[in-house]
């Protein structure tokens, strides 16, 4: 059930189209490994939206490549990403 849902979240907001592949790549890395997302990026993520964010994390938690990470982590992972992109878009750049 969980997965058709994502799934038709993903597809009634166009979650796929919103992002380009270098940014779905570097949040992917920040979220499911070790890395950071750049400002660029966090500004995708920002469009992108939460609802499209969490959808899109549950899914790929929901493919079996994926069996052996533990789904609190991650999801606390894409908070703590989601979080920290939305306080450096938030935040005034020091060169504007």
């Amino acid at each position: 059930m969980a997965m058709k849902e994502n799934d038709q979240i993903i597809k009634e907001n166009n979650c796929e189209t919103k992002m380009g592949l270098p940014c779905v790549l570097e949040a992917f890395t920040s979220i499911f490994n070790t890395g950071s997302i750049s400002i660029k990026c966090c500004s995708e993520l920002v469009v992108l939206g939460k609802v499209c964010h969490s959808a899109l994390v549950k899914r790929t938690l929901e493919n079996p490549l994926f069996k052996d990470l533990n789904p609190v982590t991650i999801i606390a992972k894409s908070i703590q990403t989601w979080n920290n992109c939305l306080a450096l878009i938030d935040s005034p750049s020091p060169s504007a």
